[in-house]
């Protein structure tokens, strides 16, 4: 039986995979126009450096090293809600889609950042 924190982590890391895999799918279906193209591609790779970074922390030599990867993933996090939020105002894509993107990216940067606070022994 597995203990409480590697349930949590086993289960965020799930989420956050579907995350990534529910937007690769919104991506591929905003209009095809130049700026959803290069909105998309930028997108694309932070939304994906998220996943990345966190299951890289996962292996790191240090806490230092695993704080660093988390911190990354939470910039990425970042920028990806820029990204969402321009597609949003300019009326690109599926706008329910869009929403649960959004919000579901706010609640897993939530996590990361909490996480890094915790690791930094600042809470």
């Amino acid at each position: 039986m597995q203990n409480d924190s590697v349930k949590f982590k086993n289960e965020f890391k799930k989420r956050l995979y579907n995350w990534v895999l529910r937007l690769i799918k919104f991506i591929g279906s905003l209009p095809k126009d130049i700026v959803c193209e290069i909105m998309g591609k930028q997108l694309l790779r932070s939304a994906t450096s998220i996943l990345a970074n966190y299951i890289e922390a996962n292996s790191a030599s240090s806490k230092k090293d695993f704080i660093n990867f988390f911190t990354h993933a939470l910039k990425s996090a970042n920028e990806s809600k820029v990204w969402l939020a321009l597609l949003r105002d300019v009326g690109k894509g599926n706008k329910q889609e869009l929403s649960w993107l959004l919000q579901e990216l706010i609640e897993v940067s939530n996590i990361i950042a909490s996480s890094i606070l915790t690791l930094k022994g600042k809470r």
